[in-house]
């Protein structure tokens, strides 16, 4: 998918070129970043501690450096266009930066500053308008702030960060300070505090998306050392150990296979060897909710080539882990030995013209238009399930006077990839009528 020469790269510490949206973007929140520094450094001394920054006294704390991270870096880099951008604050929450936000644009001279067109509201008895907050409801448009949307964190489940949605000129914008874990030997979950910039990039799942764009200097950064080259070899390796990379948070194995089938990039062998380690693969299905894992499935599956992905996990052998019924003890071993011909054969269905008319009919017959192609690939992950059913405890629906039994390949995808029920019907109907 990376269509930009990778060897022309540019060097750390050099500048990337910025959209205009994006420059603005950078004045903006490097204008909310002065301000900040300009409100702590003049503020009364007992109220330093209002925003919980880091040190003990606001004039002794560092300035505010804010950063664009991750997969903004690594897509501006390849030539791709990125409406999602997370940005990385040093001394304080993305919540608070946010609310500073909202702060700094309630004064009618920043809104005219940075030419943002402000929500007109309608008076119900006038015909008169009134501006409205610029940080509140989601509104239409791509100049006006949408609301500030905070997600929790929830350890138990490997989401261990807090972090803080808003859309600003259109982009969709993650707000969230640069954080280290730290472990406890009684825990398997790690303290999140405030970090480095470096910190925070070891911490990550893979060294190019742990390139950071620094906006104070407009500068590329690289605090692992190695994710340009790597991004030049188009090779996929973790920034620490791979085993305790995948051990911290096992969700980064499927982010792994999804960017490796996205941009056709290899996964060094020392990270492949710990993505196949029995501990890893248990850690994946104790500590990753149901949800993540459906979500980073559909995510290959309707990317670019979901038969790349398909066949990492399948030589991988995490097929069992991620495509199962964690509900049902009792589940079936899959028959996976012949499953490489049925992802190919949908690639090649899907990819190749149908110049002839036997295979125009059969296309047309299995995968009817693009928007098929999602189903079509699911239905190709479940088919090491369409040779055993569930047993009788499971989904069981009363149809008329009989008792239907659910395909096991469809409890996999309700209860294992959280598919809603409209897909779980479709693939119910496939397997049921498989042998027709």
């Amino acid at each position: 998918m990376a269509s930009k020469d990778l060897l022309m790269l540019p060097q750390v510490g050099q500048s990337l070129p910025l959209t205009p949206t994006e420059e603005r973007l950078r004045r903006l929140l490097l204008d909310v970043a002065d301000y900040i520094d300009y409100e702590k450094a003049n503020a009364p001394s007992e109220s330093s501690s209002s925003l919980s920054i880091i040190g003990s006294e606001a004039k002794d704390r560092p300035k505010i450096e804010l950063r664009f991270t991750g997969g903004w870096v690594r897509d501006k880099l390849l030539g791709l266009d990125s409406p999602d951008i997370d940005v990385g604050i040093n001394v304080m929450t993305g919540y608070q930066f946010g609310l500073k936000t909202k702060q700094y644009l309630d004064d009618p001279r920043n809104v005219v500053r940075h030419s943002i067109r402000p929500k007109i509201q309608q008076d119900s008895t006038t015909t008169s308008t009134q501006n409205t907050d610029l940080v509140g409801e989601v509104v239409s448009g791509e100049d006006l702030l949408g609301g500030l949307h905070k997600i929790e964190a929830n350890p138990e489940k490997s989401k261990h960060l807090e972090t803080v949605t808003t859309r600003i000129f259109g982009l969709d914008i993650d707000l969230v300070n640069l954080r280290k874990e730290t472990y406890t030997e009684d825990s398997r979950n790690p303290q999140m505090e405030f970090g480095t910039a470096k910190e925070d990039a070891l911490r990550r799942d893979a060294t190019i998306n742990a390139l950071f764009y620094n906006l104070n200097e407009s500068k590329l950064e690289d605090f692992t050392g190695y994710g340009l080259d790597d991004m030049r070899s188009k090779i996929l390796r973790t920034p620490l150990d791979p085993h305790q990379t995948f051990k911290d948070d096992p969700l980064r194995i499927l982010r792994l296979i999804r960017f490796a089938s996205r941009l056709k990039f290899d996964i060094v062998s020392e990270a492949e060897s710990a993505m196949s380690d029995e501990s890893i693969r248990r850690a994946l299905e104790a500590k990753i909710s149901r949800e993540r894992i459906g979500a980073e499935i559909e995510k290959m599956l309707k990317g670019p080539a979901p038969d790349y992905a398909l066949g990492l996990i399948h030589r991988l052998g995490l097929y069992d882990v991620i495509f199962t019924d964690p509900s049902d003890s009792t589940m079936p071993k899959p028959v996976t030995a012949h499953w490489d011909r049925v992802y190919k054969t949908t690639a090649w269905l899907i990819e190749r013209p149908s110049h002839l008319l036997s295979l125009q009919s059969l296309k047309t017959l299995l995968i009817p238009s693009a928007s098929s192609h999602y189903v079509a690939w699911l239905v190709t992950s479940l088919v090491p399930w369409s040779f055993d059913r569930p047993p009788s405890s499971d989904l069981d629906e009363v149809k008329g006077k009989g008792k239907f039994v659910a395909p096991i390949a469809a409890t996999v995808a309700r209860r294992g990839l959280k598919s809603p029920n409209k897909t779980y019907n479709i693939i119910s109907a496939a397997f049921q009528h498989s042998t027709d």
